[in-house]
């Protein structure tokens, strides 16, 4: 049976967009001025950041666990997460009234634990086990086993697909005709439900997926022509960002995507703060991943109409000083040195003075005096205004002689020390 005999078979959207009607938010689909302005046409957003629990999660797993047999769900449903499946699971257990039981790393961020217990109230119990999402997916199914329960997973399951599938049907309610369409991509339960729902009554839609490049799982497996595990992931894009994509989700992906595209997460970023700057809307990583890949495709999308499905807004406030980080890393505008000063009187006054430009700022410096030594080494984090002062920066610090060493955040030590 291939992937789209699959799709007529076991997927039914209408069935869905019954059963998710009176839980679910029916979520804007806004004409995004300035986004249309940039590139000459028409770009929708379709806001599920505006969800109930911010993201699209709490549809695929209320499909699921409304599509279950009675007897099945008094028994109680498990899952494993330390993000929105976890809210829009512990939503769902709430509504229906039924015993959830979440799993979440012990590294879990304490306010996404109390986002899941408030969803779910006295429904749920969350239980911390294991250092990855890995180690806390394992025991969760081995306890699903043991209590006779039911395993609501994130992403591989037509259930979950069909659920996130109704983003399409809202969509397709409002708009008719639409040239592309722009998909955030993760475990692929989004992409392969809203691309089979456009495959099936708008065909000509050229779909695009978008995956973070630090977690390449779904374009890698296209590459294989079959799921393969990274060894190591950027976790940074954490709703988009899984070491291995699902099997079936694999094979719809296959057949619905036309193009799988990498988005740097400094880009990301860039596009996080752009968003909040310019239109007040608070997107997390994975939510920006489908405007975030708008530049590679300028040209084409030029007149045309095209909508970005926004998946989530669940951005930590804590998380915001790292996403002006990265954004500025990614511009060229902040550069972080290890220079070495000779160890004298007035040697930092002649760096600001004959070193840094006019608009060059030191937002990070430290420095330990060695005794007996002609230099001492010194961490400087410097942001630029613009990103050509660049050039004008390392020009100085040849002409004055200074011995430095420019971090990459390739290297390990730039991990460890910034």
């Amino acid at each position: 049976m291939n992937a789209i005999t699959d799709i007529k078979n076991n997927l039914d959207f209408k069935a869905a967009a019954v059963r998710l009607k009176k839980v679910v938010i029916k979520t804007p689909l806004q004409l995004n001025e300035n986004l249309s302005r940039k590139y000459k046409c028409n770009v929708y957003l379709k806001r599920e950041d505006l969800q109930v629990v911010r993201s699209y999660k709490i549809r695929g797993a209320y499909n699921l666990m409304k599509s279950l047999p009675e007897e099945q769900l008094q028994k109680g449903v498990v899952c494993a997460s330390a993000g929105n499946h976890a809210q829009g699971f512990a939503y769902s257990c709430k509504k229906l009234n039924i015993h959830g039981v979440v799993f979440m790393p012990i590294i879990t961020p304490k306010q996404k634990i109390n986002q899941t217990k408030m969803f779910g109230d006295d429904k749920i119990e969350i239980r911390l086990i294991g250092d990855n999402y890995d180690e806390c997916a394992a025991a969760a199914k081995e306890f699903t086993v043991t209590h006779l329960m039911t395993f609501v997973p994130p992403f591989d399951d037509f259930r979950i697909i069909e659920g996130q599938a109704t983003v399409g049907v809202e969509i397709l309610e409002e708009l008719d005709s639409i040239n592309y369409l722009f998909l955030p991509v993760g475990g692929g339960g989004l992409a392969s439900g809203i691309g089979s729902y456009f495959k099936t009554y708008s065909p000509k839609t050229k779909i695009i997926g978008t995956e973070p490049e630090g977690a390449p799982s779904m374009y890698n497996a296209f590459k294989a022509g079959k799921p393969v595990t990274l060894d190591v992931i950027d976790t940074f894009v954490d709703g988009a960002s899984v070491k291995r994509t699902g099997e079936l989700t694999f094979k719809i992906c296959k057949e619905v995507l036309d193009d799988l595209r990498l988005v740097p997460e400094g880009k990301i970023c860039t596009n996080i703060l752009k968003l909040y700057s310019q239109d007040a809307i608070v997107a997390e990583p994975a939510g920006v991943l489908s405007i975030s890949v708008l530049d590679d495709f300028a040209e084409e999308i030029k007149g045309k109409t095209i909508v970005c499905v926004i998946s989530g807004g669940n951005n930590d406030i804590d998380r915001m000083q790292e996403i002006k980080e990265r954004s500025l890393q990614y511009e060229g505008l902040k550069h972080y040195f290890l220079i070495r000063f000779a160890q004298r009187p007035g040697a930092l006054k002649e760096f600001v003075n004959n070193v840094l430009g006019p608009n060059d700022d030191i937002t990070r410096f430290e420095y330990i005096q060695k005794h007996n030594k002609e230099t001492g080494p010194a961490l400087v984090g410097i942001e630029l205004k613009k990103k050509k002062d660049y050039d004008a920066l390392l020009i100085n610090l040849k002409k004055s002689h200074i011995h430095y060493t420019e971090l990459s955040k390739d290297d390990d030590m730039f991990g460890y020390v910034v």
